[in-house]
């Protein structure tokens, strides 16, 4: 117990001690007369600040904040320039040739002798080729195997300081989205070299904040960079002299010390206070509206019920849920609007159409495809199916995570009103994601969210060849007409056409059914009234270059 005590003391004056040097270090500015430091929790944690493992919410934040890559998006995910002030698309859709600007500097660092130097094309195309690097290991490999190789090496040089030029294998419409994932983040070749494994915990990047300190699962700190290239009209930005990041794991624990105003913001609504702090409707009560700010709109995430359907598999040949007119009816079985209403105070889309989600082009909110709440119809298509009082249906079992187990025992209790026999096994994540890549569960809840902003992120994992595991076709979809459209979009140029095609493949998944959409999801962030300048987006990112606080 002593030994407990005295290690928790300790923690306590290193908390102390990396606050007090991020605001004593943290570099002047005209006119400013407190330093404002920008403080929220991270409950997942981070193990690595290297842009190349940023492969989840919590890593990519902080990147976000470390790095820069070649473009950026907007709140309205439209690609604009970042460390590229322009560039060029062949004809052909191959090459992309990018024009870097010549202001733009990494941050001051030890591997520079405490001082900085510009970033050059060279540092992109290495930092591009890492990613593809066998050695680096990286989980962002993908996002560049539409990049063309000559003799094992990929195709991206620098032609000059400021010029940068990609050939991609085929034309691939949303390349350039994807250039703006971290990953795809650039960093200098002599800080990897030099602090080697360690460089997760030496970032050195070129983004508006730098590293300060990190104790980890403790706190991290990040501090103003002085040198960043971006302005806001004559405003040098970043805006805020530091982020402080806490790591509490009780997302109880974090909510109390948001609402005692230790934290700046909280993103998503836990259900562990959601019904302390929002009203049935989904607005937050009266007694925190003069403290809070609610800011929501669509997040790019479907949340669905899948059905693996390769008949191939004796688990599905012989599983009523091979008969389309079954799946069918589990769409047409559970009222998505109650769901929601009750389960998640109102917060997000009932997925009532295909399974691109709301906030995207391709959404339709007309279509005609999709399912809504018909009991009545459910009954009729198990019956067509052959099932009935006197043949019932056998019993499905239906593979969820504890933390979406309300949600599943609302739809087990809908669907056996209408004839189902559902049986709900609760499973770890990680045994859920490792069998769904074996195929060897019939019926699961998933998810998707979108690694980058476009209806192919979602329309992916029905294409016949990417079965999984190597691909993310886990219900293993496959349908000659569905992959003659895709081949077509994915060649397509033209994003109005491109859209249609899009729509036409969410209407043949819908028509055959091998998932079940619940809702499509909704960023909510909860903001104290101080903070001037924090926005929502659908890709729910994190960007507080713009960010501000000002006195309550």
């Amino acid at each position: 117990m002593t030994s407990r005590l005295k290690k928790q003391s300790i923690y306590k004056i290193i908390l102390s001690l990396l606050l007090s040097i991020t605001i004593l270090g943290c570099h002047p500015r005209k006119h400013q007369k407190e330093k404002q430091l920008f403080r929220y929790n991270e409950a997942a944690g981070l193990v690595n600040l290297d842009p190349a493992f940023a492969r989840d919410q919590s890593h990519t934040w902080v990147c976000n904040q470390l790095y820069d890559g070649l473009v950026q998006l907007n709140d309205s995910l439209k690609v604009l320039p970042a460390i590229a002030h322009s560039w060029e698309i062949s004809p052909d859709g191959l090459d992309y040739t990018f024009h870097l600007r010549k202001d733009v500097l990494f941050h001051e660092d030890p591997v520079f002798e405490n001082k900085t130097r510009n970033v050059t094309a060279r540092d992109v195309a290495y930092s591009l080729k890492r990613l593809l690097d066998p050695e680096t290991a990286s989980p962002g490999e993908w996002v560049l195997s539409k990049v063309q190789r000559a003799d094992g090496v990929p195709v991206i040089n620098a032609l000059d300081d400021s010029t940068l030029i990609i050939r991609l294998e085929q034309p691939f419409p949303p390349f350039l989205s994807i250039l703006s994932m971290p990953y795809c983040s650039v960093i200098p070749k002599e800080a990897v070299d030099y602090y080697g494994k360690e460089f997760r915990v030496h970032p050195v990047g070129t983004g508006p904040f730098q590293m300060q300190n990190w104790v980890e699962n403790i706190k991290l700190v990040l501090r103003r960079n002085p040198h960043y290239f971006e302005k806001s009209g004559d405003t040098s930005l970043p805006l805020l002299d530091g982020i402080a990041i806490s790591f509490l794991i009780d997302k109880m624990t974090a909510f109390m010390e948001f609402a005692k105003g230790n934290f700046d913001f909280m993103s998503g609504i836990d259900p562990s206070y959601k019904d302390e702090l929002l009203n049935k409707t989904g607005e937050l009560k009266l007694k925190y509206r003069d403290r809070f700010s609610l800011l929501s709109q669509p997040f790019l995430n479907t949340e669905y019920l899948a059905i693996l359907v390769d008949t191939s598999l004796a688990s599905v040949r012989n599983s009523p849920l091979a008969i389309k007119k079954v799946r069918q009816a589990i769409n047409y079985g559970f009222d998505r609007q109650k769901m929601l209403r009750y389960l998640r105070n109102n917060i997000g889309l009932a997925g009532t159409k295909g399974m691109v989600p709301n906030g995207m082009q391709a959404f339709n909110p007309k279509a005609r495809y999709g399912y809504d709440f018909q009991p009545e119809k459910a009954r009729q298509l198990l019956g067509e199916a052959g099932f009935s009082s006197g043949n019932p249906i056998p019993l499905i079992t239906l593979v969820t995570t504890p933390d979406y187990l309300d949600i599943i025992k609302f739809v087990q209790s809908q669907l056996q009103e209408i004839g189902f026999t559902i049986a709900v096994e609760v499973s770890p994540p990680g045994s859920v994601r490792e069998m769904k890549a074996q195929g060897k569960i019939p019926f699961f809840r998933a998810s998707w969210i979108a690694d980058y902003p476009d209806e192919e992120n979602y329309l992916s994992l029905f294409y016949s060849k990417n079965f999984a595991p190597q691909g993310p076709n886990y219900t293993h979809f496959s349908l000659p007409e569905y992959d003659s459209v895709y081949q077509l979009a994915m060649s397509e140029s033209n994003p109005n056409q491109r859209t249609a095609f899009y729509r036409q493949l969410d209407s043949l998944i819908m028509e055959e059914a091998p998932v079940a959409i619940l809702y499509y999801d909704e960023s909510v962030r909860v903001v104290q009234k101080n903070v001037v300048g924090i926005t929502t987006n659908p890709m729910n990112m994190l960007n507080l270059k713009r960010v501000s606080k000002t006195r309550y």
